[in-house]
């Protein structure tokens, strides 16, 4: 133990300081609400709302249509509201415009708040990350469970309001006990994490795909009718029954069982509801001899 403190520090010659452009960039960053710890670039104009037109969507409660706008002016960046019926709050205020300065918070419906502030590369690097970590599964690097069930709610409350499409598919893998059984937990691995890199591109960059437990992943998709869901779930399905799955050598054949539920449904009134149709659904595709794709009634 003496001889620890007694070790000299190794003096290095190879230490260079952290740099970065110098350069910082406005950003907003999500401390309350959907997406916590998603971050905004603020380039030229744009409008927070929950209507599809908005540049940054906030499906909170109380969040109007265009709630706020900002724009770029020649003493920073200037927050202007756009007549919300709810109001915008800065520190605790409400506000109809002001200059924003660093670390001012601001509130948009009764649950989203948003940090403003300027960011150089590290500050940006260590706040994706953050929101990777909370956001991602470690081993495929989809959407994890939490971040999938905070997006259900918004899409749910949207869809709802407007009576729009929305689509869940829920999959699982067909016999995935036994391929950890005959291959290995390696492999059981490997095809997850195969499975993820080849759905992604069969998909639209805005669905929302996750994994939900274990061998068992949902993808949330909205405005897609009846049809169109029923297209996508057969090339997911598809997609996965072709790939030549292997590991050292051995070919492993894999297979998923897909259930759809949609929405607008009578059935469907709450985003628990909607998991329950396409998890019924799931199961009759499991019962009927897996390997295909259940729509609900």
């Amino acid at each position: 133990m003496q001889e620890d403190w007694e070790d000299k520090t190794v003096i290095a010659t190879d230490v260079t300081p952290a740099t970065t452009s110098g350069r910082k960039r406005a950003q907003l960053i999500v401390l309350a609400g959907a997406n916590v710890g998603e971050m905004y670039d603020l380039k030229g104009t744009l409008v927070i709302g929950r209507g599809r037109e908005a540049d940054i969507r906030v499906q909170g409660d109380g969040v109007s249509r265009k709630h706020v706008r900002l724009l770029t002016v020649s003493d920073g960046l200037m927050m202007e509201d756009l007549g919300s019926t709810n109001g915008t709050f800065v520190n605790g205020e409400r506000v109809q415009t002001c200059i924003l300065k660093d670390g001012d918070k601001i509130q948009v419906g009764t649950v989203t708040i948003f940090r403003f502030s300027y960011q150089d590369e590290l500050d940006e690097d260590f706040q994706r990350q953050m929101f990777e970590s909370a956001s991602r599964d470690a081993l495929t690097q989809v959407y994890n469970k939490r971040f999938f069930l905070e997006q259900l709610q918004s899409e749910f409350a949207y869809a709802a309001r407007h009576s729009t499409e929305l689509s869940l598919l829920m999959f699982d893998i067909d016999h995935f006990k036994l391929i950890n059984d005959t291959h290995g937990h390696l492999a059981g691995d490997l095809v997850l994490s195969e499975l993820t890199r080849i759905v992604m591109p069969a998909i639209r960059t805005e669905d929302i795909f996750a994994r939900y437990g274990g061998e068992e992943f949902v993808i949330l998709s909205r405005t897609t009718p009846p049809g169109a869901s029923k297209v996508v779930a057969e090339r997911v399905r598809k997609t996965i029954e072709l790939h030549p799955f292997a590991h050292e050598g051995k070919r492993i054949p894999v297979t998923v069982s897909i259930g759809v539920g949609i929405m607008p449904n009578p059935k469907i009134q709450t985003p628990e509801s909607l998991l329950a149709v396409a998890d019924k659904a799931l199961y009759d595709a499991k019962r009927a001899g897996r390997n295909r794709v259940v729509m609900a009634d």
